[in-house]
């Protein structure tokens, strides 16, 4: 296997985007606003890693196997940006014990998956002098750049496509398009550890990460709405201002 390499770090360099914000509410944060159209269960884990800050003030990634795509967020939960992902061609959550002390050859199909759990990831050289995101080292997988070295696989084709269902092709690694590897994926790791949360596709994705809704934990800390008509007095500047709006409580 390629995974025999080293840890290398380097000059942190963040690019924030001012309109990819989480909003909050009663003091609880989200991650979710941008991914109004993604999976329910990657809002699901994106709003609780910003919540419960389970990610320890560091950058993130969330890999949606079922829908083949991955999602980059900043230390703060803002995110820097989405792309398909090629993913282990065997279904399944779990790495098959020693697997990363194979070579290819000994790797049958049926064993090539891509592992759900949360992962401390460091960038890292393979042994091909490549640098590549460490997702699970013992089990050798990484998040890399496309490998298009035999291309009767058809990688970059099965990346373009607009269905996940002929994204799952390598022997367990995460492949996602150049580009949004060196642009994204890469400045955003550099110099810091992060965490990569694979979602499952056996097994329920809070059984899996121990997740709680973040946004039910929102709505109830919102103050409950006075009936209709009732106007509510609140204090600005020290004086009372009498608002009868609802965009302060929760209806």
């Amino acid at each position: 296997m390629l995974r025999v390499g080293v840890i290398v770090l380097g000059i942190a360099v963040l690019i924030h985007d001012a309109a990819a914000r989480p909003g909050a509410a009663a003091g609880a944060k989200h991650a979710t606003h941008a991914l109004a159209k993604t999976s329910r269960d990657v809002r699901h884990i994106a709003e609780w890693v910003v919540d419960s800050g389970d990610n320890a003030g560091l950058p993130f990634v969330i890999v949606d196997k079922a829908n083949a795509r991955v999602f980059v967020f900043d230390s703060h939960g803002r995110i820097r940006g989405t792309a398909p992902a090629l993913l282990g061609i065997a279904r399944g959550d779990h790495s098959v014990p020693g697997i990363g002390d194979r070579e290819y050859s000994e790797m049958p199909p049926g064993e090539r998956t891509t592992p759900a759990g949360r992962f401390l990831a460091s960038i890292g050289l393979n042994a091909r002098g490549e640098d590549v995101l460490w997702v699970d080292y013992e089990a050798a997988v990484s998040l890399h750049r496309v490998i298009t070295t035999k291309p009767e696989e058809r990688r970059l084709e099965r990346l373009a496509t607009p269905t996940p269902l002929d994204n799952r092709i390598s022997y367990g690694c995460i492949n996602v398009p150049a580009r949004f590897y060196e642009d994204v994926v890469s400045p955003t790791f550099r110099g810091t550890d992060g965490v990569v949360y694979v979602l499952p596709e056996t097994r329920p994705v809070r059984e899996v990460f121990g997740s709680y809704d973040a946004g039910k934990r929102v709505r109830a800390s919102r103050p409950r709405c006075p009936p209709a008509g009732v106007g509510r007095t609140m204090t600005v500047s020290g004086a009372p201002s009498d608002i009868s709006g609802a965009a302060a409580c929760l209806p």
